[in-house]
């Protein structure tokens, strides 16, 4: 198993810059108007409204733009009147002082996880066929109890055009791995494959991998799972997949789940980038 096992989103974390550059953590505070009615949680994205920062719409696309991703704030607490550092911005908060803190580098990497559905927040896979394309956000709300969002990628948006994801890569550090036995299906829709442990759960975005027996090391068949599989026997199992690039001779199969990328906003869907 990897390390860390991702069992939940976590909204959209920075971690560098475009072409490798080293993000060094540099933010900038914008304004939260005084008792604005909506909490904005650490890793959501946010847009301006006359001049404040108010959660942007999710999820963030053409339309629904954004000017970076939320990293939490300070304001004057209205009750002890002390300066209160806040991992999230709790709605109708009565004071004037407010500061969002915004990771609003056009150029930002962000980390994220992958769920299946837009109003969920079960892990999925994302394929590597998605790399470079676009892909859709949740739409979840964040949580009062860690101050986190629960926004992450969505699986099955891949080449929405006007989604506000651009898939850069996946993040081979949490990828879960199974091994199995081809046993039909070349060049189909469908793949019957043997050899699972039962109860296991394959999600969709899962990619199929072979091992080529002449050189022993893993190609990826252009295969990925269209819909979730739950495993009730280590016979065989009929696996929803697109149709596969090369020949699967098997035997050896490795399934492989990522359940993290790492993505940007799209030029056309970041503020700074349009009219």
């Amino acid at each position: 198993m990897p390390y860390p096992t991702i069992d939940a989103p976590y909204g959209f974390k920075p971690v560098n810059l475009l072409g490798g550059q080293v993000f060094s953590g540099s933010t900038r505070d914008y304004p939260i108007a005084y008792n604005y009615g909506t909490s904005i949680f650490y890793g959501d994205p946010v847009t301006l409204s006359s001049g404040f920062i108010v959660i942007a719409t999710a999820p963030i696309n053409t339309t629904n733009t954004t000017v970076g991703v939320f990293l939490g704030c300070s304001f004057t607490d209205p009750v002890t009147k002390q300066k209160r550092f806040s991992q999230f911005y709790p709605a109708n908060t009565l004071a004037g002082d407010i500061e969002a803190i915004v990771c609003d580098d056009p150029d930002t990497v962000f980390r994220m996880a992958v769920v299946a559905a837009a109003g969920g927040t079960s892990i999925a896979s994302m394929s590597q066929l998605t790399v470079g394309v676009n892909v859709a956000g949740s739409t979840t709300t964040g949580s009062s109890a860690t101050g986190n969002s629960t926004q992450a990628a969505v699986a099955a948006t891949a080449n929405t055009a006007s989604a506000g994801w651009r898939v850069l890569s996946l993040v081979p550090d949490t990828q879960v791995s199974s091994s199995c036995t081809y046993s039909s299906g070349t060049g189909t829709t469908s793949l019957v494959v043997t050899g699972l442990s039962v109860g296991q759960v394959l999600p969709i975005g899962t990619d199929v991998w072979q091992l080529v027996p002449a050189t022993g090391q893993l190609q990826f068949t252009g295969s990925s799972l269209t819909a979730a599989t739950t495993v009730t026997t280590t016979g065989s199992t009929t696996l929803t997949v697109t149709a596969s690039t090369v020949t699967i001779a098997g035997p050896s199969l490795a399934l492989i789940q990522s359940p993290e990328i790492l993505a940007k906003i799209n030029f056309n869907v970041h503020r700074y980038n349009i009219a």
